[in-house]
């Protein structure tokens, strides 16, 4: 056979060498996000423009722990610590963004602006963190939605319509203000297509209020894939997860400790380091946007860009993103979807090394029993067999 050239020569090399009838049929895969994954790509549409960010390269945030203030330059901080200087910090209590000086160091609050129990956008708190003079004053939390089973449609349209909550308010120069914290899953390259997809869906929306801006994302490790049962097994997936974030272009990093609830300095210090070794050994922290040109990489981010619009427009048409979540509207449409995903872990659609496979253990409850159809809770898939 004639070396392959088109996208039809490879199709017909690859049916022959697996001796396949129908290609897409037979190697399309099934995924919870409803997107179109092909076996082959070839270039299709024209590749997106590049997508940059805020940071050179991402910034690498720890855990505060006075023997890293020598070494470390950037730190999560949930209580105040006398005498630092020269750093980033990451606020992660309300009591702390609302006392902390700015002066010595750049400061941003990842702490949302919405009200945490009704959703309201807390317009008085919003005034307050913009007269602080934080890098970033107004912080949109997408994490939550990860981690309770939203998929990335929801977790990208929910963002979308929180931050016209914010626009509508302070208007478009708080373009400029906005900070995406994400988290960041174990489906690959479908998690690089988001953060590239909420870059992307944040243009959009700024070209509707006649503006433009670029958002700063801060990127977690998720909890919904870690386990109790060889917890060590965490960190390799959180390696992965970290991997996602800086080839799909975050700004900054940070790593939940691989022990969950056994949380100690030792544990959260090396989720630190994984940081470090991919930073440094790797070097794909530096680039604007690592994945920009890849065939797969670009379809996924478009198709997901298409339908988180979608589901942003479905949410403004209903009243907005406040109404939604008074309505229950929100909650219902995350619960659906982590029932889904759990079942598809209950069957092994998923799989996690320790939990469903190697060795396979049963569930100890329902699937059913682990969410409330009126809250959106983090849940971990393996609670389900622990």
């Amino acid at each position: 056979m004639p070396t392959p050239t088109t996208l039809k020569d490879w199709e017909a090399l690859v049916k022959k060498q697996q001796n396949l009838q129908d290609l897409y049929a037979s190697l399309s895969k099934e995924n919870l996000e409803g997107l179109e994954v092909r076996p082959i790509y070839a270039r299709g549409q024209e590749n997106l423009v590049e997508i940059p960010r805020i940071e050179e390269s991402s910034v690498l945030v720890a855990a505060y722990h006075e023997s890293l203030e020598q070494d470390v330059y950037s730190f999560s901080l949930e209580n105040n610590v006398e005498g630092l200087s020269d750093k980033t910090l990451f606020i992660t209590s309300k009591a702390l963004c609302e006392h902390i000086l700015t002066d010595s160091n750049r400061v941003f609050p990842l702490v949302e602006v919405f009200d945490p129990i009704t959703q309201k956008l807390n317009e008085q708190l919003g005034k307050e963190f913009l007269a602080k003079k934080f890098q970033r004053a107004f912080c949109i939390d997408l994490s939550l939605y990860q981690n309770a089973g939203a998929t990335s449609v929801q977790q990208l349209s929910i963002g979308l319509a929180k931050l016209k909550e914010v626009l509508e308010v302070f208007g478009p120069k708080s373009l400029d203000q906005i900070l995406f914290k994400t988290a960041v899953g174990q489906n690959y390259f479908f998690e690089i297509a988001k953060l590239r997809a909420l870059k992307l869906l944040f243009n959009q929306l700024a070209k509707e209020y006649a503006a433009t801006g670029v958002p700063y994302v801060f990127a977690q490790t998720s909890d919904r894939n870690k386990s109790a049962f060889d917890q060590e097994n965490n960190l390799i997936r959180s390696s992965l997860e970290l991997s996602a974030a800086m080839i799909g272009g975050a700004d900054a990093l940070f790593s939940n400790d691989y022990k969950l609830e056994n949380s100690e300095a030792l544990s959260r210090e090396i989720g630190f380091k994984q940081q470090v070794v991919l930073a440094y050994e790797s070097l794909i922290n530096v680039f604007d946007d690592a994945s920009g040109g890849s065939y797969y990489v670009e379809d996924l981010t478009r198709q997901l860009c298409e339908k988180a619009w979608d589901a942003f427009l479905e949410i403004e048409q209903n009243g907005g993103y406040e109404k939604a979540f008074e309505s229950g509207q929100i909650q219902k449409q995350i619960y659906a979807a982590a029932l889904k995903e759990q079942q598809w872990f209950e069957e092994g659609k998923i799989k996690l090394i320790g939990v469903n496979l190697y060795p396979k253990r049963e569930p100890t409850k329902e699937a059913q029993s682990l969410y409330d159809v009126s809250l959106i809770k983090a849940v971990r898939l393996s609670e389900q067999f622990e």
